[in-house]
């Protein structure tokens, strides 16, 4: 069985209105501000370009700035090490620890990683977090020049590693990454609840691999 994780939401927290929130507060001084804001910021080929790499940050940065006007300084401190600050979830990171662990005693299972995520920032989680050396594989958008939903995105992570799509199961917080990824002929997963994945996920695995996360007995 190959499990392929999208990283933002699922692995690691992200968060859009509580980045506006923190960074360009006087631009959106209600909860819902901050949310519409953030939508305008990352919903837009402003920052999708620098997501699959081909646009630099900086021209991002100042294309945001000029559109939504916006300062510079403000989106730069909000942008420019966020890579390093994004911080994982304890839940599904704890789970990911647990099929490594059952991978690693012999079950059939491979780990991969799909993640629209531009490259600096794929970098610095790549230093900072050890457990994204311990996955088999896995494709990140600003290095390949895609994004998903495009069915280009995950044709090159399946051709890469053989993936079997009747084997495949994809773990993603986006609907519509999700359906990309069933009409590319693999299951999937919508995880909205980051606590409730470990039992979403069972569901898929073999018999011999149990999640301990997903079953409260087992915790205790």
């Amino acid at each position: 069985m190959n499990v392929v994780f999208d990283l933002g939401a699922v692995l690691f927290a992200w968060e859009p209105t509580r980045l506006v929130q923190a960074h360009l507060a006087p631009h959106a001084p209600t909860e819902a501000a901050a949310a519409a804001l953030g939508r305008a910021l990352f919903h837009h080929d402003d920052w999708t370009s620098f997501d699959c790499g081909t646009r630099a940050l900086g021209d991002s940065i100042a294309r945001m700035s000029a559109r939504l006007s916006l300062p510079a300084e403000a989106l730069h401190a909000m942008l420019d090490t966020l890579g390093e600050r994004l911080e994982p979830i304890d839940v599904t990171v704890a789970m990911l620890e647990e099929l490594i662990a059952h991978r690693e005693a012999g079950q059939p299972l491979r780990l991969y990683y799909l993640s629209n995520m531009p490259s600096p920032y794929a970098r610095a989680i790549e230093r900072q977090h050890a457990f994204m050396r311990r996955f088999d594989g896995g494709v990140f958008s600003g290095d390949v020049k895609f994004v998903k939903p495009d069915r280009e995105i995950y044709e090159v992570l399946a051709m890469r590693h053989a993936l079997d799509p009747a084997q495949t199961v994809f773990i993603d917080d986006s609907a519509a990454n999700v359906e990309a990824a069933r009409a590319f002929g693999w299951q999937a997963i919508h995880c909205t609840t980051p606590a409730t994945l470990a039992s979403q996920l069972q569901r898929y695995l073999p018999v011999s691999t149990t999640l301990s996360v997903s079953n409260p007995k087992l915790r205790a």
